[in-house]
């Protein structure tokens, strides 16, 4: 069964984001509120975490998983970026951006797509999201979430509580946060491909 926990918009309680962050650590799956939809999280090494999203996304291992990181310093440990990759993605973050890149040997290798070796990653725009990865002090391995079959994310906190208490350990409910995904870039060829176009704005990538 899934722990609800109501979150404050605006101003997060620091004994619950503690909470949720001390639940990740040991190994907890939890949907949580980001600027552009609802996401499935957990540790970054949670193998038992991967297989979960994988199941309940049915997934294959050709996806990206994101990196949910906290700033630019954060993401780049994770992913190679040269100079002008670098300009034109700190130029647009945080914000509704998945950027996908080559993965450092930061990223375990089952994170990193089988044969690009690359992984995604991204800084989001949204209070809560910051206050948990704060506290968390390191990425959250996210997808999406996305159920089989739906066209678009789920929104709302009571919603996948009911629908999905049996497969989740947490839901991180701060109020509706919109339907559209992340647009997604793929930097990994050295030009910017855009794979999904989504909340945020594609036109600096075209």
């Amino acid at each position: 069964m899934a722990k609800y926990y109501d979150v404050h918009p605006d101003n997060p309680q620091p004994r619950t984001i503690g909470q949720i962050a001390d639940s990740i650590r040991a190994d907890a799956l939890v949907a949580y509120p980001t600027d552009s939809c609802y996401a499935l999280g957990c540790r970054l090494g949670s193998r038992d975490g991967i297989d979960r999203i994988r199941t309940i996304r049915k997934l294959d291992d050709r996806h990206h998983f994101t990196l949910v990181c906290q700033d630019f310093a954060q993401l780049g440990q994770f992913v190679q970026i040269d100079n002008d990759v670098f300009r034109a993605i700190k130029a647009s973050t945080p914000g509704s951006y998945t950027f996908i890149l080559p993965a450092t040997k930061e990223v375990p290798r089952m994170l990193q797509h089988p044969k690009k070796k690359t992984v995604g990653v991204r800084i989001p725009d949204h209070v809560v999201t910051q206050a948990l990865l704060a506290e968390l002090g390191e990425p959250l391995l996210s997808s999406t979430l996305l159920l089989p079959g739906e066209e678009e994310p789920m929104t709302q906190g009571w919603e996948i509580k009911d629908l999905l208490d049996h497969v989740l350990d947490g839901v991180v409910d701060s109020g509706d946060c919109g339907t559209e995904p992340t647009t997604v870039i793929d930097f990994s060829g050295g030009e910017a491909e855009i794979v999904r176009y989504g909340a945020g704005d594609p036109s600096r990538f075209e």
